[in-house]
């Protein structure tokens, strides 16, 4: 039987400075990430040591050197949030991963709060700034030089389904997934063929099938083999292959039906053919096609869209479903994904308050016939950056939120709890009561540890190979019995 889903995202996020001709994306990040203050003195290290970004699913720990930071920069760089979050700097962006969550609607109200964090921090940071600067940061996937920039979803699985039958059914789906998941792009990009609109702004960076990098030669499917689990019980799929999608609706169908297909893998409940025959093309093919209309070509000689291709998705889960006992929030997955295969059958444009490329591509399309544009218009490109501004009174998609233009999922008083309230139901529970009651003990955190300086004592790391234990319900009778840490450690061992 397949394992519940725990699940979390990382967004990268773009970043500039307006008026600034010597923006140096490092120290800005390193800016904006330190701009962000909680109520707790405590200097925490990022424990780096249970890390291991070399190994790979297939069975073999890949050549290079596991990049370390020095405790100054691993301080300056790294930031654990009492949600359960980490806010750091990624290599030239701010990255936010939200805290572990059991259901995809949590997954929505957490990623939501981080985009709130981050903009939070924009405000504090661009104060710091030299007048007439400000930090501009944007909720999108590429700077339109030539870089992309990931959203990256992570996915709790079963270690004993082989990597090998995950990749061969999941492929197929990634690819086709497009329809509803992209967040749409103006022209193309990576020497990708030509287009005026496609789907995705991810898909012209993909050149390879399966693979562990996630910088060059992109793979549609990542290798890296970093459970922060249980590593003989768990494997985490790194999901690399999404936009940044700004649609609460949008990020709820995308990882809610990739996360109920990955339970049907587990299952053994996918038993139709649709391999394609070539992946890496096809992924661009849908990208590029808004009608959604262009048959691709499969393994076994039938030619199908990718919004077909969905509908056997979709029609595989509903049987898997039968019988079983679901929750309100996967009924509401397949409600959502029915919906939107159907507006995709008869007219893609349907979908202009719930799928982020249509809804960019419904208010670009409606502003060009106001002004007499035509798609290679640099006022288009713009406002396609635009609708991805993280400034509630510049970003578009917030001007549509408030217009009551978009359908949403979660309430903002959800939202805003997230920003310091870590969920109730995984560790993130643990981690970040423990950064509430004991800031200045807390030494090194992890995904899966939790490391405590008392004193002159060694340090005490409390491993968490078990993403759901460490919740309210696991924990709150000993965090109320241990006024201190030295009270936790000790009564952790008893």
């Amino acid at each position: 039987m397949a394992i519940p889903k725990v699940m979390g995202t990382e967004i990268e996020y773009g970043i500039t400075v307006k008026n600034d001709r010597d923006f140096d994306p490092i120290s800005s990040c390193v800016l904006l990430v330190n701009a962000y203050r909680e109520d707790h003195p405590g200097r925490i290290l990022w424990d780096y040591d249970q890390e291991n970004p070399l190994a790979d699913a297939r069975g073999f720990q890949v050549d290079g050197e596991k990049y370390t930071p020095n405790q100054q920069e691993n301080i300056a760089r790294n930031k654990t949030l009492v949600n359960g979050a980490r806010y750091y700097v990624d290599h030239a962006h701010p990255e936010y991963s939200c805290p572990e969550v059991t259901n995809v609607r949590d997954l929505v109200v957490h990623e939501k709060a981080g985009e709130r964090i981050v903009e939070l921090s924009r405000r504090e940071a661009t104060q710091l700034l030299p007048p007439g600067t400000e930090i501009l940061l944007y909720k999108n996937n590429s700077d339109r030089k030539g870089n992309s920039y990931g959203s990256h979803e992570n996915y709790l699985m079963d270690r004993r389904t082989s990597f090998k039958q995950i990749v061969e059914h999941l492929m197929t789906f990634l690819v086709t997934r497009q329809v509803f998941t992209g967040a749409g792009k103006v022209g193309s990009e990576n020497r990708a063929h030509p287009c005026r609109y496609q789907l995705t702004q991810r898909a012209d960076f993909f050149e390879t099938e399966v693979a562990l990098d996630t910088m060059v030669k992109r793979p549609i499917i990542n290798t890296r083999d970093e459970p922060h689990a249980d590593r003989e019980k768990y494997r985490r799929l790194h999901v690399i292959v999404g936009d940044s999608n700004m649609s609460e609706y949008t990020i709820l169908l995308r990882s809610g039906a990739t996360a109920l297909l990955l339970s049907m893998i587990e299952d053994g409940a996918l038993r139709r053919d649709l391999a394609l025959r070539d992946p890496v093309r096809s992924i661009k093919e849908v990208s590029h096609d808004p009608t959604c209309r262009r048959e691709l070509q499969l393994e076994n000689g039938k030619k199908l869209t990718a919004v077909q291709i969905q509908r056997e998705y979709l029609e595989m889960a509903h049987k898997y479903v039968t019988g079983k006992n679901i929750d309100a929030v996967t009924k509401d997955v397949l409600v959502k994904w029915e919906h939107v295969l159907g507006c995709l059958e008869r007219d893609p444009m349907e979908l202009s308050r719930e799928i982020d490329w249509v809804i960019k591509k419904a208010l670009i399309e409606s502003f060009m016939e106001r002004k007499g544009l035509d798609w290679e218009s640099a006022q288009v490109s713009m406002l396609d950056l635009q609708y991805h501004d993280l400034r509630p009174d510049k970003g578009l998609y917030h001007l549509l939120a408030r217009q009551g233009r978009v359908e949403r999922v979660v309430t903002d008083a959800e939202i805003d709890a997230a920003i310091t309230e870590p969920p109730a139901d995984t560790r993130a529970y643990f981690r970040g009561q423990c950064l509430k009651r004991y800031p200045a003990e807390v030494f090194g955190v992890n995904w899966d540890s939790i490391s405590f300086g008392i004193g002159s004592e060694p340090i005490k790391r409390v491993l968490m190979g078990e993403p759901l234990k460490g919740s309210k319900a696991h924990v709150e009778g000993l965090l109320t019995s241990s006024p201190t840490a030295r009270d936790l450690v000790r009564n952790l061992r008893a």
